[in-house]
């Protein structure tokens, strides 16, 4: 039963004769009976409904602040990576600047450089190969192009090395690249 009929009900006229009155009060009773069993559930609905509004609310931050942390813990492990790095720089300039050194110090950084090399390496962090390599968009970025005797798009110089990792581009080379043979007027 409707709401309108639930009101309707209500205003029905009063019966003539006692027996219609009772009829009628039967009616009516059954009548608001259902009227407020219907409003109880359409209530029970709301409040249900509300309840679960609010649940996932929490459950957004809650995921929100766990991810904030997952990135946290991720960021923290891939310094744990670098810091020994850290630590063998600093102690090649400590001992550069006690004994002036040279030798012992460029040889301290270049093992420094081999560790380094070893962690991208292990993190699955490659070069890219690009000179004498035909220019590929997908993985240089062209900053110069200038004629010259190689053949046209192919790489004669890296101003900056790209990387992969994994296979997947982490940040492009940036070359110089020939446009060719200069073209001669005749």
């Amino acid at each position: 039963m409707s709401h309108d009929e639930c009101d309707a009900t209500k205003l029905t006229e009063p019966a003539e004769t006692d027996l219609q009155q009772e009829e009628s009060t039967e009616v009516g009773l059954s009548a608001q009976d259902t009227c407020s069993a219907e409003e109880e559930e359409t209530r029970s609905f709301v409040d249900r409904l509300k309840r679960l509004q609010a649940e996932f609310e929490n459950y957004k931050k809650r995921v929100q602040r766990e991810m904030g942390s997952l990135e946290e813990r991720i960021s923290d492990r891939e310094i744990l990576d670098f810091l020994p790095l850290f630590d063998n720089m600093e102690r090649a300039f400590m001992s550069y600047s006690g004994n002036n050194d040279a030798g012992s110090f460029i040889e301290g950084i270049e093992r420094i450089f081999a560790q380094f090399s070893q962690v991208l390496r292990h993190k699955g962090i490659a070069p890219i190969e690009v000179l004498g390599q035909r220019f590929d968009l997908a993985k240089h970025e062209a900053l110069l192009s200038v004629e010259s005797d190689e053949e046209e798009n192919l790489v004669l110089e890296e101003f900056e090395r790209g990387y992969l990792r994994n296979g997947r581009l982490l940040r492009p080379s940036k070359v110089k690249v020939s446009r060719g043979k200069p073209k001669t007027e005749e």
